[in-house]
């Protein structure tokens, strides 16, 4: 799914984390987890619509979230 984006795009818009900046924090600071990743990104810690779908309530209706990106690049 995610090279059906564009890296640029903005996941979470409260902090201006990318799609880039998520696959970054993964390889280059060890993120295994979504706590992991709002740690080191700061994504979802705000209004927290971008996390998972389920929690977005069709608020921001995102095309990706953080917990997608998070599996697909750690499970392959």
């Amino acid at each position: 799914m995610i090279k059906d984006f564009d890296l640029d795009y903005e996941v979470c818009n409260c902090v201006k984390v990318t799609i880039k900046d998520i696959i970054d924090s993964i390889e280059d600071s060890n993120v295994k987890t979504l706590r992991d990743l709002q740690e080191v990104t700061k994504a979802g810690t705000e209004c927290r619509h971008c996390i998972f779908e389920e929690g977005d309530f069709g608020k921001m209706k995102k095309k990706i979230y953080c917990k997608t990106i998070l599996n697909e690049v750690i499970n392959g």
